[in-house]
């Protein structure tokens, strides 16, 4: 029989569906067009670098099998069908006459029971059911339970009539160890070398991306299988550095699924017309829980319809809340289970599934999950850590993913385990063929997100891996910035050749006293000089500098051989302060705090502009949206929630959360204005009911319309404020910053295309940064470290962009502020903005400017007391940073004035 011919036959008895005849054409092609051609059977003989250049003239994509066995990954999305590929991938080999021997790897034991099962004749999804030789010879299966007892040694290389299936999981061959690798009476030699030594071996690899780690690769590698067939919907490794798999020979995403219907549609779900920050966060969980079931009980009713109307079987489909813990999960078992929420329906129908603490699924949970495909008594799971493979089921239509956000929710993790039809196609009514998502806090981003051409939810297109292309072969690095401080005084960091070479010390005893010192200056001598950088040249301070680092040193120093020089630490130490001084721009720390208590409140007063005060209830419809085509349909709910007391309530629980409200002194002042607003919604709503739905859907914004007439009648009393210097000065910290690869850093002045993407790079080349690499925000800012890093800018000393917490500038209710430049000239120190023309007026934006211009006049009443150079702020329009800019008329235009130092409630004192 010909190879076509055998082919053809596959995918017609098996029903392949496309990806997967592609997927058994592609080890056609290769197996015909490689080494191993004509090799009828296989027998290891070809060479591996032979057969992976046989392999990357027909597939480029394939650069290298990252292991010591020709092996073929083919990626698959969730729900088409890698079990069938499987038995697909064996029929071929066996038929053609390359292979009668296979061995399939699971990763736990849960697939593996499954793997079995699929394996066996006159069972439900049995992978070889059509196949004409199978169905009167099946193979012969081997399981890592049954291995010893010699099944398939003797018999079927008797009979030489049919295939040899061995099925194990890694941890059978790791714990069986010792029982498999011992001798073996039926065939002389141990089970494990049996294997190895058959010399047609085809191993096939479910779940591949968990075979990547150490002990899973062993266990491979030793099998020594003539040929690797890898399947998995994720190729990349496990871990904190996920690296793509570079033997990819195939890639069926999970929106070409969607798009060719072998996978439900994914659906996002929201009220109609929901504002998620109108409510508490307990009140949103309840809402989205309550919600869920609605869509849980209408996908259930739907499903019996279509069962009823065509005669197949009934699914029983459930929901499955995703809760963050196991403390909150048992809250939420609690109150799905309770009298309150729907009346009890549902006590005694929800179960909770528990992972292992590591974040993989324990084997009893993945145990209990896909026992649901056949529990009718179990309508909600409540699952806590994130979802992993192994437990794909057929009826689950709803998820409710708690505190997450659009990235979690859009994940193969999330949507893949719900994705599976029921009824192996889709049927053409929309709820039996939909999956749903509960997402009221994240619907819009969700939304957006889906839109992005590189979601999992779009139709991918094709990606290159390897040098040049689109995916880096090298993962992802991080890359040290230590400022040129460090690295000129300690040899430590990176930096270029030059500044490598701009070493201050030649000896490592040397450089190894400069870090001591460099150490204590940062632990005890930053708050210790409150007059700033400059005490660092007293010698009585560089004494005692150097007093702290011979005591350091002491130990080291005694144990250095005869003859060798003892470090000089005085010197050492004079060198470390000139270039301290040198290298560093003095930023003091100085925290502001009031002279007395603030006592506050509001005068009293009636709200006005109620008229203008018309907001709706909200519809009583759920509004579900598919995430591939944004069709939308809704759903009629019932109105669930836990009541309050009274009206008032619900504002007032928004106005405690003001910071300038104190209920216990202003409680009766807040029910008199809540009243007056549940006043105005009584007179023009019909009834209680929809009083209560405005102030549930509205009522953060019912309270901020109060608290904003609140504003206008605050008080407080009045008093000074006092600013502390914590510190006279601060050594700069190391950054990091990922990259591909040290090599990736771009000249800063080089222009990137598309600006937009500006942010994604880390820029490298400066002659006057503090630091050897810096990332910029945008491409102004990249263009203003051009300007002033110019030869032209012949003021400019040194400049850097801080790092998060150089500076302890807050400009509203703790938000910390982090400027984009700071600039030290040979006359003044500047903090400089660089914003869109078009957010210049933002308020934000404008209450970072006056933060950071009362911060200037702090630093500036310090400078005046130290002898220090004198701050200066500006915030600087995009459209103004062009090349023949400068940074005295930038700042002569947008430099921003502090208050005078006489301003009589301002105080400076050092902190003791």
């Amino acid at each position: 029989m010909t190879s076509e011919r055998i082919l053809r036959q596959i995918k017609a008895r098996l029903s392949l569906r496309t990806p997967q005849a592609d997927s058994l054409d592609i080890l056609a092609d290769i197996v015909e067009h490689s080494p191993l051609e004509g090799l009828v059977p296989f027998r290891k003989a070809a060479s591996v670098t032979d057969m992976l250049d046989a392999v990357h003239a027909r597939y480029a994509g394939v650069s290298d099998f990252e292991r010591d066995f020709p092996s073929l990954c083919f990626t698959l999305a969730t729900g088409v069908g890698k079990t069938r590929l499987m038995g697909a991938f064996i029929s071929y080999l066996y038929l053609s006459g390359r292979a009668k021997n296979f061995f399939v790897l699971a990763p736990n034991t849960t697939i593996y029971d499954k793997l079995i099962a699929d394996f066996k004749p006159n069972t439900e999804k049995y992978v070889f059911k059509g196949v004409a030789e199978f169905a009167q010879m099946p193979p012969i299966l081997i399981t890592g339970d049954t291995w010893d007892q010699g099944r398939g040694l003797r018999g079927g290389d008797l009979l030489g009539e049919t295939a040899i299936i061995n099925i194990f999981n890694v941890d059978k061959i790791n714990k069986d160890q010792g029982r498999i690798k011992k001798l073996h009476e039926y065939i002389g030699e141990s089970y494990f070398d049996y294997l190895a030594g058959l010399p047609d071996l085809v191993l096939l690899m479910d779940e591949a991306h968990r075979y990547r780690a150490k002990a899973g690769m062993r266990a491979v590698a030793e099998l020594k299988p003539v040929l690797g067939l890898e399947l998995t919907a994720t190729p990349r490794s496990t871990g904190g550095r996920s690296e793509r798999f570079k033997n990819v020979v195939y890639d069926y995403s999970l929106g070409e699924a969607m798009r060719d219907g072998f996978v439900k549609e994914p659906a996002v779900a929201t009220r109609k017309d929901f504002r998620p920050d109108s409510v508490t966060p307990d009140q949103l969980e309840r809402i989205k829980l309550e919600d869920g079931i609605h869509c849980h009980e209408n996908t259930k009713a739907e499903l019996d319809i279509y069962a009823r109307s065509t005669g197949r079987p009934t699914v029983h489909p459930f929901m499955l809340v995703v809760a963050q813990d196991t403390t909150h999960a048992e809250n939420l078992r609690q109150l799905i289970e309770s009298e309150g929420f729907f009346d009890g329906r549902y006590k005694a129908r929800v179960i909770r599934v528990d992972s292992a603490t590591r974040g993989e699924e324990s084997e009893e949970a993945t145990a209990r999950l896909l026992a649901l495909e056949s529990d009718t008594d179990t309508d909600v799971v409540i699952h806590v850590n994130k979802l992993k493979e192994g437990w794909d089921v057929r009826n689950l239509y709803t998820i409710v993913p708690l505190r997450a956000s659009a990235s979690d929710i859009l994940t193969e993790q999330t949507l893949g385990r719900g994705l599976r039809l029921p009824y192996g196609v889709r049927t053409g009514v929309e709820a039996v063929d939909t999956l749903t998502i509960i997402a009221h806090d994240r619907f819009d981003d969700v939304i957006r997100a889906a839109r992005d051409p590189n979601s999992i939810v779009a139709i991918r297109k094709t990606v290159i891996v390897g040098e040049g292309g689109d995916v880096s072969p090298q993962g992802a690095t991080v890359l040290d910035s230590r400022t040129l401080l460090e690295t000129s005084l300690t040899g430590q960091g990176g930096g270029s050749a030059e500044q490598q070479a701009n070493l201050v010390f030649s000896s490592d005893g040397e450089r190894q006293a400069a870090d001591f010192a460099l150490r204590l200056i940062s632990d005890r001598y930053e708050r210790e000089l409150k007059k700033g950088i400059s005490q660092l040249s007293e010698p009585e301070v560089q004494a005692r500098i150097t007093r702290d680092v011979e005591q350091a040193l002491a130990p080291i120093q005694a144990k250095l051989e005869l003859g060798e020089p003892k470090v000089n630490v005085a010197q050492v130490v004079a060198a470390v302060a000139a270039k301290v001084t040198e290298l560093t721009i003095a930023i003091p720390e100085i925290v502001v705090i009031p002279t007395r208590e603030v006592t506050f409140g509001f005068h009293d007063f009636d709200l006005t502009g109620l008229d203008a005060i018309a907001r709706q209830p909200i519809s009583d419809e759920i509004m579900v949206q598919r995430l591939r085509d944004e069709a939308r349909t809704y759903l009629a709910r019932r109105a669930e929630g836990a009541r309050e007391e009274q009206p008032e309530n619900y504002l007032v629980r928004h106005l405690m959360d003001m910071p300038e409200v104190d209920y216990d002194s202003q409680s009766e002042f807040l029910f008199k204005l809540s009243g007056q607003m549940v006043a105005r919604l009584r007179a023009y709503l019909p009834g209680d009911g929809e009083v209560e739905n405005v102030l549930l859907v509205h009522g953060k914004d019912l309270a901020r319309f109060i608290f904003e007439q609140m504003k206008q009648h605050y008080w407080e009393t009045p008093t000074d404020y006092r600013a502390t210097v914590a510190r006279g000065f601060q050594l700069l910290r190391p950054q990091a910053f990922n990259v591909p690869n040290s090599q990736a850093v771009r000249n800063f002045r080089q222009l990137v295309v598309p600006a937009g993407d500006t942010r994604k790079h880390v820029f490298g080349g400066f002659q006057r940064c503090c630091y050897p690499y810096q990332r910029f925000q945008s491409n102004e800012e990249r263009e203003f470290a051009v300007l002033i890093d110019s030869a032209n800018e012949t003021t400019v000393l040194r400049w850097m962009k801080p790092g998060s917490r150089q500076f302890r500038i807050e400009y509203a209710n703790g938000q910390p502020y982090e400027p984009d430049f700071v600039v030290e000239t040979s006359t003044q120190k500047l903090i400089v903005e660089v914003k869109a023309a078009n957010e210049m007026t933002d308020p934000i934006v404008q209450a970072k400017a006056r933060a950071a211009t009362k911060w200037v006049l702090y630093a500036n009443a310090h400078a005046a007391e130290t002898g220090d150079k004198l701050w200066a702020y500006a915030l600087v329009p995009h459209d103004a940073v062009l090349p023949s800019a400068t940074l005295a008329g930038l700042m002569a235009r947008y430099g921003l004035m502090a208050p005078a130092l006489a301003e009589p409630s301002v105080r400076l004192a050092t902190a003791e």
